[in-house]
């Protein structure tokens, strides 16, 4: 994994246009891919994070014993912990994929002259 930022080397008197960038059709691709990954992965997240202050608030059978004097609220907190860590990797792997799509789109535009 690598976790170096990505830059892509130009020359300085060769300015992006990045109003151009913004209209190409590769770009609003990689935006639509980004909204549709970072939206349902982020509404799960609040989701599951808020369901237990609420259960525990408004409900009693989170306090049913799962195994001996270990209740279901206890399995639910720790399986946060756990769905923080899987969502964090997710993502990381998940980014470091949008960085090459950006890295592709930058490297585009510079290949077509910059400005052009």
């Amino acid at each position: 994994m690598n976790t170096q930022p990505v830059s892509v080397e130009r020359k300085q008197e060769e300015p992006i246009n990045f109003v151009k960038v913004e209209e190409s059709r590769k770009f609003k691709n990689f935006m639509h891919a980004k909204k549709k990954f970072i939206v349902p992965l982020t509404i799960f997240f609040l989701v599951f994070y808020f369901t237990l202050p609420i259960l525990t608030s408004y409900t009693t059978f989170l306090n049913a014993p799962f195994f001996g004097d270990i209740s279901w609220v206890w399995v639910f907190a720790i399986s946060q912990f756990i769905m923080t860590w899987v969502l964090s990797t997710i993502y990381v792997k998940k980014a470091n994929r949008f960085d090459e799509m950006a890295e592709e789109i930058v490297k585009e535009q510079l290949d077509k002259g910059g400005n052009h």
